[in-house]
């Protein structure tokens, strides 16, 4: 990977837990707010390495719980699980599909809320924490799928560029 391609990567990441933590929500509900750093973790996992996905996910994961105030390492483990996963499975995928793209937000966004349901609920004891996160599925799956969508009408998505 080039110093040019790191940057631009590490640039992106900026942006995308500026629009997400900082931007987003002085517009948007909370429901319907993008998991901006999921998609990136799609795209590293569909594109991407397995010796530098991985730390990404990870990494990105950890940034989400960080910004986002629930319990450090959910979203991590969540990433790195969902990564595996993605990873496992793209090796016999064309993954420079735009449908795969956004399809597999979709089923990671399903599974990372299937994965935090059953952590929280064996790790906590909070009563109402199942019904919000409940009531906010449908809608933050629609507008990550179309996040997913959106970015793959960027310029260059089809071109296949190795990402760290």
């Amino acid at each position: 990977m080039s110093r040019r391609t790191a940057l631009l990567f590490i640039c992106l990441i900026l942006a995308a837990i500026i629009i997400q933590v900082s931007l987003l929500p002085v517009f948007i509900l909370t429901p319907f707010k993008p998991d901006m750093l999921l998609v990136v973790m799609v795209f590293v996992a569909l594109r991407g390495s397995f010796q530098t996905g991985a730390p990404v996910a990870w990494l990105l994961g950890m940034l989400d719980d960080t910004f986002s105030g629930l319990y450090l390492g959910l979203n991590g483990a969540t990433f790195l699980i969902s990564f595996l996963v993605i990873k496992n499975v793209s090796d016999r995928l064309y993954a420079d599909s735009a449908i795969l793209f956004v399809l597999t937000v979709t089923g990671v966004t399903l599974a990372g809320f299937t994965l935090n349901m059953l952590l929280i609920v064996m790790f906590t004891t909070s009563p109402g924490i199942a019904y919000s996160m409940v009531s906010d599925l449908l809608p933050r799956t629609l507008v990550n799928a179309f996040v997913a969508s959106l970015v793959t009408t960027f310029p260059g998505f089809d071109s296949h560029v190795e990402t760290p």
